[in-house]
């Protein structure tokens, strides 16, 4: 179990990291999601799950889909999936 706990540790600060790191803010907004994901499963070792489905639902979810549309509404997503920086 303490194997398991230290790669999560581990994956949780690559995550934070390269999410301050990258510059494609598609794939940093998926970088955060995989964050919060992994911050749920260490509140769940920790035996709190009533934080466990707050960070899943408000940080993976909801934060995630405000970002993605925040990103769609200034141009940054195109309708195919491309990127506006590719185009440029």
């Amino acid at each position: 179990m303490r194997v398991f706990e230290a790669i999560l540790l581990l994956s949780l600060i690559v995550c934070s990291v390269s999410v301050a790191f990258t510059k494609n803010l598609l794939t940093s907004i998926i970088i955060f999601m995989s964050y919060s994901l992994i911050m749920c499963m260490i509140w769940v070792l920790l035996q709190s799950p009533d934080l466990a489905i707050t960070e899943a639902a408000v940080g993976a979810g909801v934060t995630s889909i405000l970002f993605f549309v925040t990103l769609k509404k200034i141009g940054a997503i195109q309708k195919g999936g491309q990127n506006e920086q590719k185009k440029r």
